[in-house]
């Protein structure tokens, strides 16, 4: 157990790497159950607020039935999922089958042990920081848990022997590493600016704004020092957690349900406590690396005592709750991209943007240390302000392009339909006279005899049948 002295007591205590691995084994015990419940709590309650948040979007109640503002209805379903006859398909192989769903929800609850809550705290008159565990690379764990939980979405598919489900294990596969890549790199910005991967010194690094020089004062969350890298996590988060407009996994419309799509009963729930769980992580993790942790926003910080005590745990879900919401927002906005889309964006914006984006900051770091003052930030921001125009004057040009292309194509469609053979295409003429019925030439023979009939004989005399004309 580490003590703190007796001055700094009243004053805001910032967790270091020294202050864990100090605490008693039934304190350890107790922070795993916390996490534990808190995840499954927050997991009935996002469902409630998505059906609620959705509804109200779509002018509807959403859940209003079952416990006061339906409450208690993802309690309900859940307790219906536990209930279900949980069907194994014949033929599968039943060990992958059965392992599937907790390979994919058990990595979800491992990422949350290195997510910092809040500051030390007494607790039964132990001083320990608000957090289970932390490491020298604790982010590092988070995108290890994240890689292993998609085993769980590749197996379920592999293992279910259904084509819809083969298709949306390996469409996961895609999409995680493709965006997993993108979100490792946004995190790189982060390291170099922290100079640790810890989350606690993370945290730490974002408590105060740094002077520039003496005549400008930069804030301290990394979401606006590091603004582009802050923008590519949050694409990132969505494609990570298979969520609208990104799950393609689960495309109902192609494939009925995606790699769940045999799966049933608490198999199926674990699948969607993960989805959900993520959700929490992915919005913990922002909130860790890019919106100051557990620390207060402004103006609560002008309260002395905003950072002390149990505090902080009100502003860090505060900003969870926000994160989560994100999520909702977009899965009642925005409709479900393409894969091929989805791959553009991941392979050819994210990750060279990502990279462009490091070597900025890395220029910008190395030049500070190496006492180049504010002049770092000016050749930064001339540099940014070059690359973002050239994004501009890219961007004109390919509009320009397109723009000209549908002039052109309009023009086309014009002079085609003016003049069918505008292009040389043998297109014959649709006003023949045979289209209305009306005969061009009449039929041989002498006006008092009839015209020779095909299979022999004669026309009779009068008759008004006319030649056929074929336009060739």
């Amino acid at each position: 157990m580490r003590m703190l002295p007796a001055a700094a007591a009243g004053v805001s205590h910032d967790p270091t790497l020294a202050d864990f691995g100090h605490d008693p084994w039934w304190l350890i015990i107790v922070k795993v159950l916390v996490i534990f419940i808190f995840l499954v709590v927050i997991t009935l309650l996002s469902i409630w607020a998505e059906r609620r948040v959705i509804g109200r979007m779509q002018q509807r109640p959403g859940p209003n039935r079952a416990g006061p503002f339906g409450l208690l209805q993802s309690l309900a379903d859940g307790v219906k999922l536990a209930l279900k006859e949980d069907i194994i398909p014949r033929g599968v192989d039943r060990v992958v089958f059965i392992i599937a769903p907790v390979l994919s929800v058990t990595p979800a609850f491992i990422s949350w042990a290195i997510i910092p809550f809040g500051p030390m705290v007494s607790i039964a008159g132990v001083r320990t920081p608000l957090q289970l565990a932390d490491l020298p690379v604790a982010v590092l764990l988070v995108l290890a848990a994240s890689s292993m939980g998609v085993y769980g979405i590749v197996l379920a598919g592999w293992a279910s022997r259904s084509p819809y489900s083969l298709l949306g294990g390996l469409r996961s596969s895609a999409q995680v590493i493709s965006y997993e890549i993108a979100m490792s790199l946004s995190f790189v910005a982060v390291f170099l600016y922290a100079g640790s991967l810890s989350t606690s010194h993370i945290v730490a690094a974002q408590a105060n704004g740094a002077a520039v020089g003496s005549w400008f004062h930069v804030p301290s969350w990394y979401a606006i020092l590091l603004l582009p890298s802050f923008l590519i996590y949050l694409v990132t988060m969505v494609g990570e957690t298979n969520r609208l407009p990104f799950d393609l996994p689960e495309g109902e419309g192609e494939l009925v349900g995606g790699y769940h799509t045999e799966f049933a009963s608490l198999k199926f729930a674990l699948f969607f406590l993960a989805e959900y769980i993520n959700m929490a992580t992915v919005s913990a993790l922002a909130t860790t690396l890019f919106l100051g942790g557990w620390r207060a926003p402004w103006p609560i910080t002008i309260w002395g005592g905003a950072n002390t005590g149990w505090w902080p745990l009100l502003w860090f879900l505060g900003k969870v709750v926000i994160g989560i919401f994100i999520f909702i927002w977009l899965r009642g906005s925005l409709p479900r991209v393409r894969y091929d889309q989805l791959m553009r964006l991941g392979w050819k914006v994210l990750i060279p943007g990502s990279l462009a984006w490091i070597m900025l900051i890395a220029t910008v770091r190395s030049i500070r240390h190496s006492n180049g003052g504010s002049a770092a930030y000016i050749i930064g921001g001339v540099v940014l302000a070059g690359v973002l125009a050239a994004l501009w004057s890219w961007d004109v040009s390919v509009e320009r392009k397109r723009l000209a292309q549908e002039a052109q194509r309009q023009a086309d469609e014009e002079a085609l339909a003016a003049d069918p053979m505008a292009e040389g295409f043998p297109v014959p003429p649709m006003d023949l006279p045979h289209y209305h019925g009306i005969g061009v030439a009449p039929s041989p023979g002498s006006p008092g005899r009839g015209a020779p009939l095909p299979g022999g004989g004669q026309q009779p005399p009068g008759s008004t049948a006319q030649k056929e004309v074929t336009g060739a």
